[in-house]
């Protein structure tokens, strides 16, 4: 008897635009092209949404983006920003582009491909390189900086769950990420002078400053939209509720 040939099904793909614009990455990454391929969500990527165990832990959208990314990449090479874009597209492919949520007891839909990355100034970046100059306001300290991938992210978690294993109350979430952020002060990259620098020397509304700056610089998709919420226009960031992977919810 003749054995008859499987069907071959073939998964349809969209090409997603990358905030970063592929700077942030090596000349011979698979993503310094500045796009990453994603196939639409099927049966399975729904069996890991709803995954318990992947859900305690806090990893249900990592396991989904990695199950939905078809360019062959590293997931913690992916810079923070990058992984936002993916994240809304992961859902427009999932579920549609309308998103419901509520927003001071009023109902509003979003249409999320109307979403724009934000706009980077790209003279500021060299290829392959992930470290910038920005002069603290108030101390006038220099210090460099780098964006978080998923490997500093990974870095910060583990630094922390330590810490907090060794004093229960402690709240070291803040400080910990700075050591991890700042590459530099004035020049010295000696880590220890770096910590005690964010310890001791690192004024509060230097930090501040330091974290906006690094949040108004990072390539990112931008989640802030304009609503009409009690009769008044109010520029708000999109509300990612429970029911963005669970529509039904």
């Amino acid at each position: 008897m003749e054995q008859q040939e499987q069907p071959q099904f073939k998964f349809p793909t969209e090409t997603v635009e990358l905030p970063s614009k592929g700077l942030l990455y090596p000349e011979d990454h698979p993503l310094a092209s500045g796009t990453i391929e994603m196939k639409y969500m099927t049966a399975k990527e729904e069996d890991i949404l709803t995954n318990q165990n992947y859900i305690s832990q806090g990893i249900v959208l990592d396991k989904l983006l990695q199950s939905l990314i078809v360019t062959k990449v590293k997931y913690d090479d992916l810079f923070v920003g990058d992984k936002n874009a993916i994240m809304i597209a992961s859902r427009i492919l999932g579920y549609g582009k309308d998103y419901e949520f509520e927003y001071n007891g009023e109902e509003h839909t979003i249409d999320l491909t109307t979403l724009d990355n934000k706009q980077i100034d790209e003279s500021l970046f060299t290829r392959g390189q992930n470290e910038f100059e920005f002069e603290l306001p108030f101390s006038k300290t220099l210090v460099t900086f780098q964006l978080m991938n998923g490997h500093l992210e990974k870095k910060v978690e583990q630094e922390i769950k330590g810490l907090k294993k060794i004093n229960k109350t402690a709240s070291p979430d803040l400080s910990t990420r700075m050591k991890h952020l700042i590459t530099s002060v004035d020049g010295n990259r000696d880590t220890k002078t770096i910590r005690d620098f964010v310890d001791n020397y690192l004024l509060a509304r230097d930090s501040r400053s330091l974290r906006q700056h690094v949040a108004d610089f990072q390539p990112d998709i931008d989640l802030e939209i304009t609503i009409i919420s009690q009769g008044e226009d109010k520029a708000i960031d999109i509300p990612i509720g429970v029911n963005f992977f669970f529509p039904d919810a």
